[in-house]
């Protein structure tokens, strides 16, 4: 059944199954959510590409499976597919303590406060000369110029990577998600082998470069490749691969996709949009009410670790468990007016785009900056960015993103 085409209404709640991508490609999630949310907010669905599964999709247990990492794994992966056996990668956010938390902790200081401080200087001169750079009344598309264009430069920066070569980053972490064993997309399977063999091999030599004549950056290659507790790891490079996969995606979609989505909310909402330029002090709620809005990762996989009961149903050594983040977002019974975007909410950090416990989202406050400093430039450049057009979407399950959206720039 094509979800995407299907009235709601019409369908059995035992049918449901929100992991068909083409409910968010076309934006038609929303109802199918809702019904779950009211019906059976942790529920069962099975298919031919992902087996068994349990949607959780209201806010209050999402959170308790996420911080219980003891009865629900994280191992071996967080879509709700596994990762291929073309390239069973292993990453830390894929991973349970104590080695998690070991792999985490090396990369963490490319977040740390005082590198936090001296990133804000570098991404308002980026962010910057992007605007200005823009055309002014005629259309472009917002997410190849602006959203990739900013993203792309500043994950160059953090890995300390070649910058005439920063376009491959994106595309590596596209093609990380697109098969549609993984998160149903539409990749090819011999495609993206051989783009993240190629990945593979220019970080590595980058890690052989480093190893013994670190630069003087706070990169995360150097990190790894210095810190005693993963200095070994470019000998297991299945999981350095799936670490570099994991720190490019977790640097690229969240803050891509919000880059654009917070222009379409804004488009879609002209009152708040009036709002925000009345009052362009509101960047600072309006920063996360975008995030929380777009949710950039609409889900994280989880695996039962014994019998467990959730929501009342009996959950299974083995299960897997998937945490609806975008579902969660838009739950009735923990945040006010959810299916509203609202820029100026009193607790507007109250989400679950960055996840909870553990595994909560590392470069958080990277992204939240890059978003903040994004609009307290445009603001004062431009009086309006208008949409133009429709947005084409990703296909995906996992990402919610998308491919371009046409815009104008009014001065």
């Amino acid at each position: 059944m094509n979800m995407a085409i299907t009235d709601p209404a019409t369908v059995s709640v035992e049918e449901i199954d929100v992991s068909d991508p083409t409910l968010y490609q076309t934006d038609s999630w929303r109802p199918w959510f809702a019904r779950l949310r009211a019906e059976d907010p942790v529920h069962w669905s099975e298919n031919d590409t992902f087996g068994g599964f349990w949607s959780v999709t209201r806010f209050n247990d999402i959170v308790a499976v996420d911080k219980n990492h003891h009865d629900f794994s994280s191992e071996p992966a967080i879509t709700i597919g596994d990762y291929g056996n073309d390239l069973p990668v292993r990453q830390f956010i894929a991973m349970d303590p104590p080695i998690h938390d070991i792999q985490r902790k090396a990369v963490q200081g490319v977040v740390a406060p005082r590198n936090l401080a001296d990133l804000e200087a570098v991404i308002r001169r980026r962010v910057i000369a992007i605007l200005e750079s823009l055309p002014v009344g005629e259309t472009f598309d917002w997410v190849e110029h602006v959203s990739i264009n900013l993203t792309t430069q500043m994950l160059a920066t953090i890995f300390d990577f070649p910058f005439e070569d920063r376009a491959k980053l994106p595309f590596w972490s596209d093609m990380a998600t697109s098969l549609p064993e993984i998160a149903g997309g539409a990749g090819d399977n011999d495609a993206r082998t051989q783009a993240l063999t190629e990945c593979l091999e220019t970080f590595t030599s980058l890690w052989h470069q480093r190893k013994h004549n670190p630069p003087d950056t706070m990169d995360l290659i150097s990190m790894m490749a210095t810190n005693p507790d993963t200095a070994e790891m470019i000998d297991n490079p299945l999981e350095y691969l799936g670490n570099i996969i994991l720190l490019i995606v977790g640097g690229n979609d969240t803050t891509r996709n919000s880059i654009t989505g917070g222009v379409l909310a804004l488009n879609e909402h002209p009152d708040q949009y009036n709002k925000l330029k009345s009052n362009p002090e509101l960047v600072g709620s309006l920063v996360p009410e975008i995030i929380r809005w777009q949710t950039p990762l609409m889900h994280m996989r989880r695996l039962a670790t014994r019998d467990v009961e959730l929501g009342g149903k009996p959950i299974r050594k083995g299960d897997k468990v998937v945490m609806w983040y975008l579902s969660g977002n838009h739950d009735e019974t923990a945040i006010d007016n959810p299916n509203s975007f609202i820029i100026d909410r009193q607790n507007p950090r109250f989400h679950l785009s960055f996840g909870f416990g553990i595994h909560r989202c590392m470069g958080n406050r990277v992204g939240e900056m890059q978003l903040r400093i994004l609009w307290e430039e445009l603001l004062r450049r431009y009086s309006h960015v208008e949409v133009a057009g429709n947005p084409v979407r990703v296909q995906s399950n996992f990402v919610r993103g998308f491919e371009s959206m046409p815009v104008i720039l009014h001065k």
